[in-house]
């Protein structure tokens, strides 16, 4: 790793440092909810719980109670991984044939697009393995946000503005979400959730068990049936989170985790691997020769995403072989240094919204998490008086008779949501992620290399001019389409996508800052030292004292 930093690699916000502790959201209200409970001697699973309880209240249209979400904790004492799979299955009367059956196959968007949520059954057995404070005690942050409400920010507008036609058919989320007249609310307007407030104040109370098979699950289902929909209260009934080992690969004398299948966080180990024979510091940071390397690792990974992507409960995947260095050496011995390859992939838009967050505590436990309730506001639906903002998860199967993610009732969806968590000699070195759907895995790949091959600190990284590669097939919800395309931010610069373009990549180039995602990443130095770092894109904030 070279400690030459190019000159030209600035960033805009400061990096945030401190020695106790550190939390770095999508949202400050949230990231403030984090810190509050560290400062308040809770641990970094405490922490989590109220953050992300609090991102489902103040960004609605990324997470929610409706939706899913992997939580990956790193436990500072024993340096073991351990992740708790928090995505629900498909409901049982959700099946291929019925979808078949519909003009348009699977609905982007309304009732027949929801399917189980699963996140809060995650973030409850997490606590129950590893909290140090009550459930019902870490709820106050968001309880407080739904209540009273929190200001609109310019990107909250944006967003509910471009998913009117998701919010407004029904009558409560429109009520809640848009201004008094069908548009974006006003900048600084207050957003008040009374509904969830209530529903929250129960699920403190009640337990998560409540939300599943109690009275919480009652009134989900009714909402769910009110509006249309297949999921009832035996699909809720049926919902169980999993702890699950994380997976990994070396890399450059790094150990990188990922959370497993049914999250598709082997996509970017892969690419890792691919690119770890290449002296990446010899092509230089922000080249065409780098960004192409790395353009056609994504591109072979996520042919691989396609074959093998499913839930590993009823399907084996080979993850022994994908992740091996043998392999991964013939992958990359196919890539043309000077030629993009037309590689599509078979059956599979990046129009995924989601949240990521970090949380390292003072005694060196590490969260990193993701959650989603798949577009922007999800299906658009509320469920019933609950004030529950239900996902359109269904819109991740697949319909092709044979596709490793074929909807089966039941099973769990292959999700683009992955939680990396980077370990040096056995110690915690960094935790980053991101939303934005198919976006992620090459976007956290970015971030990666930047800090461990070019020396980058994590607000350089995140702040770094970026691409985005989409391949024929490739796109994450129904119907799975996709173009053959290179998106770049401009601040990559003239000679590099004149490079790109000479290869035969079909790029398209955006302003800076406006190309997806939004990166969180904490890392903690030798010394003790937490620096966070936040992605300028959306409302993310970094905090640390």
């Amino acid at each position: 790793m070279t400690t030459n930093q190019p000159p030209f690699i600035r960033s805009h916000r400061p990096l945030i440092m401190g020695r106790n502790g550190a939390v770095a959201s999508n949202h400050p209200v949230a990231t403030q909810a984090g810190l509050d409970v560290l400062r308040a001697g809770g641990n970094a699973v405490d922490a989590a719980l109220a953050t992300a309880l609090t991102l489902g209240v103040v960004e609605p249209h990324m997470s929610g109670i409706g939706g899913d979400g992997f939580y990956h904790l790193f436990d500072g004492r024993t340096g073991r991984s351990r992740v708790f799979n928090g995505t629900g299955a498909a409901p049982a009367a959700a099946t291929a044939g019925h979808y078949r059956g519909l003009a348009g196959g699977i609905p982007e968007f309304g009732a027949l697009s929801l399917s189980v949520p699963g996140s809060v059954a995650g973030l409850a057995m997490m606590h129950a393995a590893a909290g140090s404070k009550e459930w019902g005690a870490l709820f106050g942050p968001a309880v407080s946000a739904a209540r009273d409400g929190f200001a609109a920010t310019h990107a909250y507008r944006h967003f509910a503005r471009e998913n009117r036609r998701r919010t407004g058919p029904d009558r409560r989320s429109a009520a809640v979400f848009l201004g008094a007249d069908g548009d974006a609310p006003a900048l600084g307007a207050l957003v008040c959730q009374p509904d969830l407030a209530a529903t929250l104040e129960t699920l403190a109370r009640a337990g998560a068990d409540d939300f599943y098979r109690g009275g919480l699950a009652a009134r989900i289902a009714a909402g769910v049936a009110e509006a249309g929909g297949l999921m009832d209260a035996a699909d809720l009934a049926a919902c169980r989170a999993e702890e699950v080992e994380a997976i990994s690969i070396t890399y450059r004398g790094y150990e990188v985790r990922q959370t497993p299948p049914n999250s598709t966080g082997f996509t970017m180990l892969q690419m890792l691997k691919i690119i770890e024979g290449h002296d990446l510091e010899a092509l230089g940071w922000g080249t065409a020769e780098l960004v192409h390397l790395m353009v056609e690792a994504k591109k072979r990974a996520f042919v691989d995403r396609e074959r093998h992507g499913a839930d590993p409960r009823h399907r084996a995947i080979p993850l022994d072989r994908l992740l091996s260095a043998d392999y991964a050496a013939s992958l990359s011995a196919g890539i043309d240094a000077g030629r993009a390859a037309d590689l599509p992939v078979a059956g599979e838009r990046a129009d995924g919204n989601t949240t990521y967050f970090c949380i390292v505590d003072g005694a060196g436990n590490a969260v990193s998490a993701i959650q989603s309730i798949n577009s922007a506001f999800g299906s658009g639906v509320t469920a019933g008086d609950t004030g529950i903002l239900m996902n359109n998860r269904l819109c991740y199967w697949h319909l092709d008779a044979g596709h490793a993610n074929l909807l089966t009732p039941g099973r769990r969806v292959r999700h683009t949501m992955n939680a990396p968590v980077i370990v040096k000699d056995g110690k915690l070195w960094g935790v980053l992620g991101t939303p934005g759907a198919d976006n992620q895995v090459q976007v956290n790949l970015q971030a990666v290399v930047g800090m461990i091959d070019f020396g980058l600190d994590p607000q350089q990284a995140l702040e770094a001019p970026r691409w985005t590669s989409v391949q024929l097939g490739q796109e994450a919800n129904y119907p799975h389409t996709g173009a053959d395309r290179l998106t770049v931010e401009r601040g990559l610069g003239e000679a590099a996508i004149a490079g790109l373009r000479a290869r035969g990549h079909k790029v398209e180039v955006v302003g800076d800052y406006e190309g997806p995602c939004s990166v969180e990443a904490i890392r903690l130095l030798d010394n003790g030292v937490r620096m966070a770092a936040s992605d300028p894109r959306r409302d993310g904030w970094a905090g640390a004292y």
